[in-house]
């Protein structure tokens, strides 16, 4: 079975809030950049990756939790974070019973992770390769 349809499965059988929230950030996320790849990892937990993970959801007893994975490194105007301040990495937002999804505000900080991402990836990219040494020539 696909990560997607898996991330289906789960969000089908969390019947209270926690599912229905989990479904909205699902979407906005989704909705974000179309180039979003579900996956299913760590025995259980959405992955939403573009050039590497961009974050994690997963639904707790009390909340919902979605942690970006370079959170720390991102720019947050709307002020969405509200957990994980103590790494230096990562960043989370914890969604509580009756908190409502800033699909606006959560779309953007989705893109500018992605940004990060992309950002990381050309810079790896365009690491200097080792100079090769030119062959001798000798003069006949």
């Amino acid at each position: 079975m696909d990560a997607s349809k898996k991330i289906d499965q789960l969000i089908a059988g969390i019947a209270d809030w926690r599912g229905k929230t989990l479904a909205s950030i699902r979407k906005a996320v989704l909705e974000a950049d179309k180039e979003i790849v579900e996956e299913w990892k760590w025995m259980g937990s959405p992955v939403w990756s573009r050039d590497g993970i961009v974050a994690v959801g997963n639904a707790h007893k009390d909340k919902v939790k979605l942690t970006l994975m370079y959170g720390a490194k991102l720019a947050d105007p709307d002020k969405l974070f509200n957990a994980g301040f103590n790494g230096n990495e990562r960043r989370a937002i914890d969604f509580f019973e009756g908190d409502k999804v800033d699909a606006t505000a959560l779309k953007k900080l989705i893109r500018t992770a992605i940004d990060y991402n992309q950002s990381r990836t050309s810079k790896k990219a365009t690491k200097k390769a080792p100079v090769a040494k030119a062959a001798k020539t000798t003069k006949s």
